[in-house]
């Protein structure tokens, strides 16, 4: 009951004008920030509207209670999470006032902050938080005019507010004051002019008064980040120099070299701990930023300190900071990688020219091989690092957990798998950089597993991920030497160890090591089989992991190595492939059997290879055999006795034999039509059985039974059979003739009239997706189809999602996905169907807009710009019905979403709809009214001033915090801007944000931005990697055989 008070006084119009007594006479701390929580909602959603007198009293009252309670260090301190907030709060005011009808704030703000200490310190909070709000949170919070009058007066007075600062660092002696002034001065170093950094006395005092004393040194090493990231220009170089020398000299002082620091780590207080975190952001910005310059102009042994305290740091296990540090290891090796590259001088001819300005140093710094000498005992420490902090592959599976077991790990960690990728980038510029130093540090550390005096499993790990990660960067002739050397010793090893354990470890490295190693096993076929025994003899190892493994492993190396196995081989009887056909229930007799569909899956590529119909065919026979004669024998007995498919093991039996065949059908590719077509027909004949014995339980036992093991297994066969015949589709390559001749009408109508009648919990997802891929790959020659499709799956999927967003997610995606292909592919077809069951098609491509799901939301407005642009290329009398009936309301719900906080993830899509749509209407493709033409009040009407009048009406009544003029700008400029997407959503964002409907995190409304630029940098990395040896992994690479 109390909550319920306290939320209606929250939300009544008028609370605020009670939050004055409630901070003024309240003793509870909890009543004040409930007062401080309406007034933070008044300036965020009402201050416009506000009679000017009653916004000058909020914040002179705000001010003085700031004032009052800041105005002692003791109360300052006692209260100084409310300080905060009134502060926040009054940022808040200066983002609607200042500088406009506050012109004053700025010589306030410094006139108080000299008249008492405590109000001193505060106000560098105010001015902290302020520069945050404008130049850190503005993009997301506030117009972009109002941004960028902000920006223009903050940078316009501060020459009075950095006078201030220095004041403060010069004179006072209180040492929260020193720090509350450099956290603030750390907030300005990323926007104010340089002039105030490079050419006054501010990185002096920073490195020889503020990085010694405990108390100021974290803050003062950020602000010297801060500055080092700074692009200064070339005026400013001895500046940068200078800094970097003090500050490394300073560090000298007060680190020593860091020698203990992997072994004293844990003894470091949590304040030391930060400041080695903070001197590893220092150091790798300023080097990444400056790196040439130092090395041109600073003393050597300052920048090799500097990497010497990097390689330390990198040492110690605390993975955050190791990441930071790796990001600039991966920075320098690029730059030497790129600098011997782009060297003419890569012989040892160019030490007689080291000198000169063009030996690889572009007439820049040092030459390249200078730089690659400087560095060498750093990068040989580096790739020690490396090799000891190996992240582990995704292609792993055989893991130690927190209790020291060796387990199958089931769960793929993300944060693993990208530290892995940046390891695996390094070292293998570090194996370009000088290979024989890599080759003699694996073959050392090799060594010493051998003789275990630094055996463990996570050394073993850690060597053999980092050996399989530098695949294809040594030349072929080091590849094979250093590769024969390590396998030879890993065979050993796992001879020698004895344990389940111990031999699950070196087993599961072997297999990855030699997964990732295809260039050398296509040039050694007696290898490349000894590789491919070994790991059938591992399908038969106690542990799972192993097994699962194994079976990776096989796949791996059968997409790469495909033909090797094709191809009849000198001294063999016949292809390796028809050897592994004939052995293949004896491999596989102690696998699971998703573990025998890995190994048919991989079959299936080396049959792939396979040109020659016949053959190909074949060997398809054999491979299947078992399975077919596990089928034949079962579909006969159930021919016999439609009972035994209530036994709940001959079900999984014929589950397990569907989903063989799509694992090789997935593999082979059309080729496995010849399989499909042995088991077509029955297959769609236990379809039809196992629904009707699932339609009998239900009606027996109610929905519930649909989660009995025995309805479970019946549905995966239906599922398997599906997903078969959506595999073979998706790789029929064309056969689209015989597939809509023979496959598709049986399918249909074995599925369609089951899917309609089948209760909601029955109903199979896979249903709808198949018929997608169906009509996705036959196009046009579904059209005759498409009526019965909507009525059997259609009407039926919609009614059973249609209560709610979030029940039957999967089916809910599928029939979107559905729907869309049906308009791109038989948009015709939807001409044809009858006005009510189009009706529900608009209207549920509504509905699909409306949801919080980002997923089925982009779809359902994808669905809808895709049909609103096929009817505008339509027959005109079409298009002007369409338009007529349903313009206006599919502008309303997009106009709904668009300005609802719970859909702002597809706001780049709902502005591509809404511009299309204005559009249409401005540019006049869209000839029909819009309007009731008969009504007096529309004579002179026409299409663009109807949809402008319906839009201001549409906001007028949503936004009453907006003035009738702020929505006829907003109207106005959608048809302005309606044919320049960039600044039509611009101007739609910059809406949104005033509506300030979206208070709080706006990050959405730049997802495509983010997005974009995301997806600009895999392409560039993705460019770059393939122009070195060994950055592509070989899983990623094009087949070349």
């Amino acid at each position: 009951m109390a909550q319920q008070v306290l939320t209606e006084f929250k939300e009544h119009e008028l609370s605020w004008t009670k939050a004055d007594d409630i901070l003024t006479n309240a003793n509870s701390l909890q009543s004040k920030f409930i007062a401080l929580q309406i007034l933070e909602a008044l300036i965020q959603t009402k201050w416009k509207i506000l009679p000017d007198n009653q916004r000058n009293g909020i914040k002179n009252f705000v001010v003085e209670v700031i004032l009052r309670t800041a105005s002692t260090e003791e109360s300052l301190r006692q209260n100084r999470v409310y300080v905060n907030k009134l502060n926040l709060i009054l940022v808040q005011i200066l983002k609607q006032e200042w500088p406009h009808n506050w012109p004053t704030f700025i010589p306030e703000i410094i006139q108080t902050s000299r008249t008492n200490l405590s109000l001193c310190e505060n106000n560098m909070s105010i001015l902290k938080l302020l520069s945050e709000e404008v130049f850190d949170y503005s993009a997301e919070q506030m117009t972009q005019a109002k941004t960028k009058n902000l920006k223009s007066q903050m940078c316009g007075e501060f020459s009075s507010i950095y006078n201030l600062c220095t004041e403060i660092l010069q004179k006072a002696v209180q040492p929260s004051l020193i720090h509350a002034t450099l956290e603030t001065l750390l907030r300005f170093l990323s926007w104010i002019p340089f002039g105030f950094i490079f050419e006054t006395d501010l990185i002096n005092n920073l490195c020889t008064r503020f990085l010694q004393p405990s108390v100021t040194r974290n803050v003062t090493i950020k602000c010297l980040t801060e500055i080092g990231g700074l692009e200064g220009g070339s005026e400013y170089k001895e500046q940068y120099v200078t800094l970097f020398t003090l500050a490394i000299t300073g560090l000298r002082e007060i680190l020593g070299d860091l020698s203990k620091i992997e072994e004293e780590w844990d003894e470091y207080d949590t304040e030391h701990q930060d400041f080695i975190q903070n001197v590893a952001m220092f150091l790798t910005g300023f080097l990444s930023s400056h790196l040439r310059l130092v090395e041109a102009s600073a003393p050597r042994d300052v920048v090799l300190q500097a990497h010497q305290y990097l390689l330390r740091i990198s040492q110690v296990d605390e993975r955050e900071m190791f990441k930071v540090c790796l990001e600039y290891w991966n920075v320098l090796v690029r730059g030497l990688y790129e600098d011997g590259r782009n060297s003419s001088f890569n012989t040892p001819s160019a030490l007689l020219n080291l000198g000169s300005a063009n030996n690889g140093s572009g007439g820049n710094g040092l030459s390249a091989d200078l730089r690659r000498q400087m560095y060498s005992t750093t990068l040989t420490g580096v790739r020690y690092v490396m090799i000891s902090r190996m992240a582990r592959p995704e292609e792993v599976l055989v893991v130690e957990n927190d209790e020291g077991e060796i387990v199958r790990e089931f769960i793929k960690e993300t944060d693993t798998i990208t530290l892995y990728k940046a390891q695996r980038e390094c070292l293998i510029y570090l194996t370009h950089l000088d290979p024989k130093d890599m080759e003699e540090i694996m073959i050392e550390k090799l060594g010493r597993q051998m003789d275990g005096s630094e055996w463990s499993w996570s050394n073993l790990n850690k060597l053999c991920w980092a050996i399989g990660s530098i695949s294809g960067s040594m030349s072929e002739d080091q590849e094979r030497k250093v590769l024969v050397l390590i396998i030879k010793d890993l065979l050993s090893l796992c001879e020698l160890k004895r344990g389940k354990d111990n031999k699950a470890v070196v087993a599961s490295n072997i297999m990855y090591v030699v997964g990732q190693y295809p260039r050398f096993l296509k040039a050694h076929w007696k290898f490349l089989k000894t590789v491919a025994n070994k790991l059938f003899e591992f399908m038969h190892e106690l542990h799972e992991g192993v097994r699962d493994m194994a079976c990776d492993t096989f796949v791996t190396i059968a997409q790469k190595c495909r033909r090797h196995f094709i191809a009849q081989q000198p001294g063999e009887p016949c292809p390796f492939v028809e050897e592994i056909i004939a052995t293949a229930p004896s491999i596989t007799s102690d696998l699971e059997p998703q573990q025998v569909n890995r190994f048919c899956e991989a079959v299936g590529y080396l049959i792939s290879a396979q040109l020659n119909t016949q053959a190909q065919t074949q060997l398809i026979e054999g491979l299947m055999r078992p399975s077919n004669d596990v089928w034949d024998r079962l579909v006969q007995q159930a021919s016999g006795n439609i009972n035994i498919l209530e036994d709940l093991n001959i079900v999984k039996q014929l589950g397990n034999v569907l989903r063989t065949n799509v694992s090789a059908c997935g593999a082979v590719g059309k080729g496995f039509i010849s399989q499909i077509g042995r088991i077509y027909i029955d297959m769609l004949g236990l379809y039809k059985a196992v629904s009707e014995i699932i339609s009998s339980c239900v009606a027996r036992d109610g929905e519930s039974v649909t989660r009995h093991a025995n309805v479970r297994a019946m549905r995966s066969i239906k599922k398997e059979a599906l997903r078969l015949v959506d595999t073979y589709v998706k790789h029929c390559d064309g056969e689209i003739a015989a597939i809509n001749e023979n496959m598709v009408p049986p399918l249909l109508e074995a599925v369609l009239a089951d899917y309609a009648q089948n209760v909601p919990p029955a109903r199979d997802a896979e249903v709808l997706k198949t018929v997608a891929t169906i009509t996705n790959v036959l196009g046009g020659l579904m059209t005759d189809k498409i009526p019965i499709i909507f009525e059997s799956l259609f009407e039926s999927t919609m009614n059973m999602i249609k209560q709610d967003f979030t029940e039957y997610p999967e089916h809910r995606l599928a029939v979107y996905h559905l729907l869309r292909t049906i308009n791109q592919k038989c948009f015709n077809a939807t001409l044809n169907l009858p006005p009510t069951q189009f009706q529900f098609m608009v209207m549920s491509i509504m509905w699909g807009f409306k949801h919080t799901l980002r997923d089925v939301a982009d779809l359902g407005l994808t669905i809808a710009l895709d049909m609103i642009n096929n009817f505008n290329i339509s027959d005109r009398a079409i298009s002007d019905a369409f338009f007529q009936t349903y313009f206006v309301d599919l502008l309303n719900e997009i106009i709904v979403v668009l300005t609802d906080n719970d859909h702002k993830s597809s706001f780049r899509l709902q502005c591509m709809v809404l511009a299309r749509m204005i559009h249409l209407v401005e540019s006049n493709q869209i000839t029909a009214p819009l309007f009731d033409a008969s009504l007096s009040d529309n004579a002179n009407m026409n299409n663009s001033l109807f949809i402008r009048r319906s839009l201001a009406n549409l906001l007028t009544s949503a936004f009453a915090n907006l003035s009738q003029r702020q929505i006829e700008v907003f109207v106005e400029g959608l048809f302005n801007f309606n044919d320049d997407f960039e600044k039509f959503r611009n101007h739609v964002r910059d809406f949104l944000i005033q509506t300030k409907e979206f208070a709080g995190d706006n990050a959405d409304l730049y997802l495509e931005e983010t997005e974009n630029e995301i997806q600009k940098t895999k392409l560039k990395e993705k460019e770059l990697a393939m122009q070195i040896p060994g950055m592509v992994k070989p899983s990623d690479m094009e087949e070349d055989d």
